[in-house]
Protein backbone atom coordinates (compact mmCIF):
# COMPACT_ATOMS: atom_id res chain seq x y z
CA UNK A 1 0.00 0.00 0.00
CA UNK A 2 2.59 2.17 0.63
CA UNK A 3 4.39 2.01 -2.82
CA UNK A 4 0.99 2.80 -4.34
CA UNK A 5 0.96 5.90 -1.86
CA UNK A 6 4.16 6.88 -3.01
CA UNK A 7 3.15 6.74 -6.83
CA UNK A 8 0.23 8.54 -6.19
CA UNK A 9 2.90 11.51 -4.60
CA UNK A 10 5.07 11.19 -7.60
CA UNK A 11 2.48 11.63 -9.83
CA UNK A 12 0.56 13.84 -8.51
CA UNK A 13 2.37 16.52 -7.11
CA UNK A 14 3.69 17.21 -10.84
CA UNK A 15 0.14 16.63 -12.12
CA UNK A 16 -1.26 19.02 -9.72
CA UNK A 17 1.19 21.70 -10.59
CA UNK A 18 0.98 21.12 -14.54
CA UNK A 19 -2.88 21.40 -14.33
CA UNK A 20 -3.22 24.73 -11.94
CA UNK A 21 -0.69 26.45 -14.68
CA UNK A 22 -2.31 24.70 -18.06
CA UNK A 23 -5.92 25.03 -16.64
CA UNK A 24 -7.29 22.23 -17.06
CA UNK A 25 -10.77 20.76 -16.39
CA UNK A 26 -12.11 21.97 -12.56
CA UNK A 27 -13.74 18.14 -12.42
CA UNK A 28 -10.51 16.23 -13.61
CA UNK A 29 -8.36 18.65 -11.12
CA UNK A 30 -10.72 18.16 -8.28
CA UNK A 31 -10.07 14.29 -8.01
CA UNK A 32 -6.36 14.96 -8.80
CA UNK A 33 -6.14 17.34 -5.96
CA UNK A 34 -7.96 15.03 -3.75
CA UNK A 35 -5.80 11.91 -4.50
CA UNK A 36 -2.66 14.12 -4.02
CA UNK A 37 -4.10 15.38 -0.79
CA UNK A 38 -5.00 11.48 0.74
CA UNK A 39 -1.51 10.44 -0.25
CA UNK A 40 0.28 12.80 0.76
CA UNK A 41 -1.31 12.04 4.25
CA UNK A 42 -0.92 8.57 4.29
CA UNK A 43 2.97 9.84 4.97
CA UNK A 44 2.17 11.78 7.35
CA UNK A 45 0.06 9.25 8.93
CA UNK A 46 3.51 7.23 8.57
CA UNK A 47 5.39 9.65 10.19
CA UNK A 48 3.33 10.42 12.75
CA UNK A 49 2.53 6.85 14.17
CA UNK A 50 6.84 6.19 13.65
CA UNK A 51 6.86 9.31 16.17
CA UNK A 52 4.07 8.07 18.31
CA UNK A 53 6.32 4.09 19.03
CA UNK A 54 8.75 6.87 20.44
CA UNK A 55 6.54 9.27 22.01
CA UNK A 56 3.66 6.75 23.39
CA UNK A 57 0.42 6.21 22.60
CA UNK A 58 -0.99 9.81 24.28
CA UNK A 59 1.85 12.11 22.43
CA UNK A 60 1.66 10.00 19.43
CA UNK A 61 -2.71 10.09 19.02
CA UNK A 62 -2.02 13.97 19.94
CA UNK A 63 0.75 13.88 17.36
CA UNK A 64 -1.40 12.12 14.16
CA UNK A 65 -4.37 14.28 15.13
CA UNK A 66 -2.75 17.72 14.82
CA UNK A 67 -1.32 16.84 11.59
CA UNK A 68 -4.50 15.39 10.45
CA UNK A 69 -6.21 17.91 11.44
CA UNK A 70 -3.42 20.23 10.04
CA UNK A 71 -4.32 19.50 6.66
CA UNK A 72 -7.94 20.06 6.83
CA UNK A 73 -6.59 23.58 8.41
CA UNK A 74 -5.11 24.36 5.48
CA UNK A 75 -7.85 23.89 3.47
CA UNK A 76 -10.29 25.93 5.07
CA UNK A 77 -7.97 29.01 5.45
CA UNK A 78 -8.06 29.29 2.28
CA UNK A 79 -11.57 28.11 1.92
CA UNK A 80 -12.45 31.33 3.96
CA UNK A 81 -10.38 33.11 1.87
CA UNK A 82 -12.33 33.16 -0.81
CA UNK A 83 -15.33 33.39 0.83
CA UNK A 84 -16.32 30.19 1.21
CA UNK A 85 -17.84 30.41 5.06
CA UNK A 86 -20.20 27.67 4.83
CA UNK A 87 -18.06 25.48 3.18
CA UNK A 88 -15.69 26.06 6.28
CA UNK A 89 -18.26 25.57 8.74
CA UNK A 90 -19.77 22.61 6.69
CA UNK A 91 -16.21 20.90 7.12
CA UNK A 92 -16.03 21.21 10.66
CA UNK A 93 -19.29 19.49 11.08
CA UNK A 94 -17.97 16.83 8.96
CA UNK A 95 -14.91 16.40 10.73
CA UNK A 96 -16.77 16.28 14.39
CA UNK A 97 -19.15 13.20 12.29
CA UNK A 98 -16.22 11.89 10.64
CA UNK A 99 -13.91 11.31 13.56
CA UNK A 100 -16.72 10.52 15.98
CA UNK A 101 -18.81 8.35 13.75
CA UNK A 102 -16.66 7.07 10.62
CA UNK A 103 -13.46 6.60 12.05
CA UNK A 104 -14.00 5.33 15.61
CA UNK A 105 -16.51 3.02 13.67
CA UNK A 106 -14.16 1.39 11.22
CA UNK A 107 -11.69 1.64 13.95
CA UNK A 108 -13.79 -0.49 16.15
CA UNK A 109 -15.44 -2.58 13.29
CA UNK A 110 -12.62 -3.82 11.76
CA UNK A 111 -10.49 -4.30 15.14
CA UNK A 112 -13.56 -6.25 16.37
CA UNK A 113 -13.93 -8.58 13.63
CA UNK A 114 -10.21 -8.99 14.24
CA UNK A 115 -10.27 -9.43 18.19
CA UNK A 116 -13.83 -10.36 19.89
CA UNK A 117 -13.04 -7.94 22.99
CA UNK A 118 -10.95 -4.27 22.90
CA UNK A 119 -10.09 -2.29 25.60
CA UNK A 120 -8.54 0.94 26.43
CA UNK A 121 -8.23 3.82 29.05
CA UNK A 122 -11.24 4.34 30.61
CA UNK A 123 -10.31 6.79 32.63
CA UNK A 124 -8.97 9.01 29.78
CA UNK A 125 -12.46 7.84 28.25
CA UNK A 126 -14.34 8.99 30.98
CA UNK A 127 -12.48 12.56 30.86
CA UNK A 128 -12.83 12.81 26.84
CA UNK A 129 -16.70 12.41 27.10
CA UNK A 130 -16.93 15.71 29.67
CA UNK A 131 -14.97 17.42 26.69
CA UNK A 132 -16.71 16.07 24.34
CA UNK A 133 -20.30 17.49 25.93
CA UNK A 134 -18.32 21.13 26.56
CA UNK A 135 -17.22 21.70 23.04
CA UNK A 136 -20.19 20.55 20.75
CA UNK A 137 -23.36 20.71 23.40
CA UNK A 138 -22.19 23.93 25.09
CA UNK A 139 -19.66 25.95 23.03
CA UNK A 140 -21.75 25.33 19.81
CA UNK A 141 -25.34 25.27 21.13
CA UNK A 142 -25.24 28.36 23.04
CA UNK A 143 -23.79 30.57 20.15
CA UNK A 144 -26.73 29.18 17.92
CA UNK A 145 -29.58 30.03 20.71
CA UNK A 146 -28.32 33.66 21.07
CA UNK A 147 -27.21 34.56 17.78
CA UNK A 148 -30.96 34.26 17.51
CA UNK A 149 -32.05 37.40 19.37
CA UNK A 150 -28.32 39.48 17.82
CA UNK A 151 -27.75 41.47 14.52
CA UNK A 152 -24.32 40.29 12.59
CA UNK A 153 -21.67 42.35 14.49
CA UNK A 154 -23.06 40.57 18.19
CA UNK A 155 -23.12 37.26 16.55
CA UNK A 156 -19.20 37.84 15.74
CA UNK A 157 -18.34 39.13 19.22
CA UNK A 158 -19.89 36.84 20.84
CA UNK A 159 -18.33 34.12 18.66
CA UNK A 160 -14.76 35.42 19.44
CA UNK A 161 -15.42 35.27 22.95
CA UNK A 162 -16.24 31.51 22.56
CA UNK A 163 -13.36 30.85 20.38
CA UNK A 164 -10.70 32.50 23.13
CA UNK A 165 -12.19 30.25 25.82
CA UNK A 166 -12.54 27.23 23.74
CA UNK A 167 -8.70 27.40 22.98
CA UNK A 168 -7.21 28.41 26.69
CA UNK A 169 -9.70 25.23 28.09
CA UNK A 170 -7.92 22.83 25.47
CA UNK A 171 -4.34 24.27 26.38
CA UNK A 172 -5.12 23.38 29.77
CA UNK A 173 -7.02 20.04 28.79
CA UNK A 174 -3.62 19.40 26.60
CA UNK A 175 -1.45 20.66 30.45
CA UNK A 176 -3.51 18.38 32.46
CA UNK A 177 -3.20 15.36 30.64
CA UNK A 178 0.67 15.39 29.28
CA UNK A 179 1.83 17.35 32.56
CA UNK A 180 0.02 17.56 35.89
CA UNK A 181 -1.98 13.88 35.10
CA UNK A 182 0.63 12.39 33.00
CA UNK A 183 1.05 8.56 34.23
CA UNK A 184 -2.00 8.89 36.85
CA UNK A 185 -4.76 7.12 34.65
CA UNK A 186 -2.80 4.40 33.17
CA UNK A 187 -4.54 1.72 32.68
CA UNK A 188 -3.07 -1.72 32.78
CA UNK A 189 -3.41 -2.43 29.07
CA UNK A 190 -0.93 0.76 28.68
CA UNK A 191 1.75 -0.74 30.18
CA UNK A 192 1.73 -4.25 28.86
CA UNK A 193 1.49 -2.86 25.37
CA UNK A 194 4.99 -0.72 26.39
CA UNK A 195 6.57 -3.25 24.12
CA UNK A 196 9.71 -2.38 21.60
CA UNK A 197 8.21 -1.78 18.48
CA UNK A 198 10.97 -0.45 15.76
CA UNK A 199 9.25 2.78 14.40
CA UNK A 200 9.52 2.82 10.12
CA UNK A 201 11.75 6.19 10.08
CA UNK A 202 13.86 7.81 12.63
CA UNK A 203 13.00 11.09 14.15
CA UNK A 204 14.65 13.31 12.13
CA UNK A 205 13.54 11.57 8.74
CA UNK A 206 9.63 11.62 10.18
CA UNK A 207 9.94 14.91 11.15
CA UNK A 208 11.25 16.00 7.50
CA UNK A 209 8.70 14.21 6.07
CA UNK A 210 5.74 16.12 8.06
CA UNK A 211 7.46 19.56 7.03
CA UNK A 212 7.26 18.61 3.34
CA UNK A 213 4.03 16.72 3.20
CA UNK A 214 2.28 19.87 4.82
CA UNK A 215 4.10 22.34 2.43
CA UNK A 216 2.95 19.94 -0.72
CA UNK A 217 -0.92 19.72 0.88
CA UNK A 218 -0.90 23.38 1.47
CA UNK A 219 -0.16 24.08 -2.13
CA UNK A 220 -2.37 21.48 -3.23
CA UNK A 221 -5.42 23.01 -0.58
CA UNK A 222 -5.24 26.57 -2.64
CA UNK A 223 -5.86 24.52 -6.07
CA UNK A 224 -8.45 21.92 -4.55
CA UNK A 225 -10.69 25.06 -2.94
CA UNK A 226 -10.92 26.72 -6.49
CA UNK A 227 -12.59 23.64 -7.52
CA UNK A 228 -15.62 23.55 -5.91
CA UNK A 229 -17.90 25.40 -7.53
CA UNK A 230 -17.79 23.73 -10.23
CA UNK A 231 -17.53 20.64 -8.88
CA UNK A 232 -20.93 21.45 -7.39
CA UNK A 233 -22.50 23.18 -10.37
CA UNK A 234 -21.70 19.52 -12.21
CA UNK A 235 -22.78 17.31 -9.38
CA UNK A 236 -25.51 18.91 -8.62
CA UNK A 237 -23.95 19.38 -4.75
CA UNK A 238 -24.69 21.31 -2.68
CA UNK A 239 -21.96 23.25 -0.43
CA UNK A 240 -23.11 21.82 2.79
CA UNK A 241 -22.47 18.62 1.34
CA UNK A 242 -19.13 19.24 -0.11
CA UNK A 243 -18.13 20.10 3.30
CA UNK A 244 -19.69 17.80 5.35
CA UNK A 245 -18.55 14.75 3.41
CA UNK A 246 -16.03 15.52 0.65
CA UNK A 247 -13.67 18.25 2.48
CA UNK A 248 -13.91 16.19 5.77
CA UNK A 249 -13.04 13.07 4.65
CA UNK A 250 -10.23 14.58 1.92
CA UNK A 251 -8.76 16.44 4.80
CA UNK A 252 -9.15 13.51 7.35
CA UNK A 253 -7.48 10.97 5.55
CA UNK A 254 -4.13 10.81 7.92
CA UNK A 255 -6.12 10.18 11.03
CA UNK A 256 -8.60 7.48 9.30
CA UNK A 257 -5.68 5.22 8.05
CA UNK A 258 -3.86 5.50 11.12
CA UNK A 259 -6.66 4.87 13.67
CA UNK A 260 -7.84 1.98 11.91
CA UNK A 261 -4.15 0.65 11.56
CA UNK A 262 -3.59 0.85 15.11
CA UNK A 263 -7.16 -0.67 16.12
CA UNK A 264 -6.17 -3.63 13.65
CA UNK A 265 -2.73 -3.75 15.79
CA UNK A 266 -4.95 -3.87 19.13
CA UNK A 267 -3.68 -0.71 20.22
CA UNK A 268 -6.69 0.84 21.22
CA UNK A 269 -5.63 3.56 23.01
CA UNK A 270 -3.70 5.32 20.13
CA UNK A 271 -6.56 4.93 17.78
CA UNK A 272 -9.47 6.24 20.65
CA UNK A 273 -6.93 8.94 21.42
CA UNK A 274 -6.55 9.60 17.68
CA UNK A 275 -10.66 9.73 16.81
CA UNK A 276 -11.87 11.12 20.07
CA UNK A 277 -8.55 13.57 20.37
CA UNK A 278 -8.75 14.71 16.52
CA UNK A 279 -12.09 15.52 17.35
CA UNK A 280 -11.46 17.93 20.63
CA UNK A 281 -8.77 19.19 18.50
CA UNK A 282 -11.18 20.58 15.51
CA UNK A 283 -14.28 21.67 18.37
CA UNK A 284 -11.68 23.25 20.66
CA UNK A 285 -9.16 24.18 18.96
CA UNK A 286 -9.47 24.22 14.62
CA UNK A 287 -12.60 25.86 14.81
CA UNK A 288 -12.52 28.70 16.85
CA UNK A 289 -8.47 29.16 15.61
CA UNK A 290 -10.43 29.77 11.80
CA UNK A 291 -13.13 32.52 14.20
CA UNK A 292 -10.18 34.30 14.96
CA UNK A 293 -8.25 33.64 11.48
CA UNK A 294 -11.58 34.91 9.21
CA UNK A 295 -11.26 38.44 10.70
CA UNK A 296 -8.85 39.29 8.72
CA UNK A 297 -10.67 38.42 5.89
CA UNK A 298 -13.64 40.16 3.64
CA UNK A 299 -15.87 38.16 5.24
CA UNK A 300 -15.50 36.65 9.01
CA UNK A 301 -16.50 33.71 10.06
CA UNK A 302 -19.34 33.34 13.39
CA UNK A 303 -19.53 30.54 15.39
CA UNK A 304 -22.92 29.42 14.18
CA UNK A 305 -23.54 26.41 12.37
CA UNK A 306 -27.24 25.05 11.13
CA UNK A 307 -29.77 23.38 12.36
CA UNK A 308 -29.08 20.04 10.34
CA UNK A 309 -25.19 20.23 11.28
CA UNK A 310 -25.94 21.18 15.08
CA UNK A 311 -28.64 18.14 15.54
CA UNK A 312 -25.99 15.86 13.89
CA UNK A 313 -23.05 16.77 15.70
CA UNK A 314 -24.85 16.75 18.81
CA UNK A 315 -26.22 12.97 18.51
CA UNK A 316 -22.46 11.73 17.01
CA UNK A 317 -21.30 13.11 20.43
CA UNK A 318 -23.72 11.36 22.90
CA UNK A 319 -24.03 8.45 20.93
CA UNK A 320 -20.13 8.10 20.94
CA UNK A 321 -20.34 8.82 24.74
CA UNK A 322 -22.77 6.06 25.23
CA UNK A 323 -20.41 3.55 23.16
CA UNK A 324 -16.78 4.12 24.71
CA UNK A 325 -18.08 5.45 28.01
CA UNK A 326 -16.93 1.97 29.44
CA UNK A 327 -13.73 1.38 27.74
CA UNK A 328 -14.26 -1.49 25.75
CA UNK A 329 -15.59 -2.15 22.21
CA UNK A 330 -16.69 -4.96 19.72
CA UNK A 331 -17.38 -5.04 15.95
CA UNK A 332 -21.32 -4.90 16.55
CA UNK A 333 -20.50 -1.03 18.31
CA UNK A 334 -18.31 -0.03 15.45
CA UNK A 335 -21.33 -0.91 13.11
CA UNK A 336 -23.82 1.28 15.08
CA UNK A 337 -21.65 4.32 14.55
CA UNK A 338 -20.95 3.90 10.71
CA UNK A 339 -25.02 3.11 10.24
CA UNK A 340 -25.21 6.48 12.40
CA UNK A 341 -22.68 8.17 9.84
CA UNK A 342 -24.26 7.23 6.81
CA UNK A 343 -28.01 8.54 7.56
CA UNK A 344 -26.52 11.53 8.23
CA UNK A 345 -24.61 10.99 4.74
CA UNK A 346 -28.02 10.58 3.23
CA UNK A 347 -29.43 13.83 4.59
CA UNK A 348 -26.80 15.78 3.79
CA UNK A 349 -26.69 14.46 0.04
CA UNK A 350 -30.23 15.04 0.12
CA UNK A 351 -30.72 18.21 1.56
Amino acid sequence: MGKIFGIMVLLGVPLSVAGSVLHWSSILMFGIYCLTIIALSSYMGRATESLAIVAGPRIGGLLNATFGNAVELIISIFALKEGLVEVVLASLTGSVLGNLLLVAGLSFFLGGVKYKRQTFNVHDARHNSGLLMFAVIVAFVIPEIFAMNMNDTKTISLSIGVSIILIVLYLAALFFKLVTHRGVYVSQDENVEADHEEPEWSRKKAIGILFAATIAVAYVSEGLVHTFEAVGESFGWSELFIGVIIVAIVGNAAEHASAILMAMKNKMDVAVEIAIGSTLQIAMFVAPLLVLLSLLFVEPMPLVFTIPELVSMVTAVFLAIVISNDGETNWFEGLTLLAAYFIMGIGFYLL
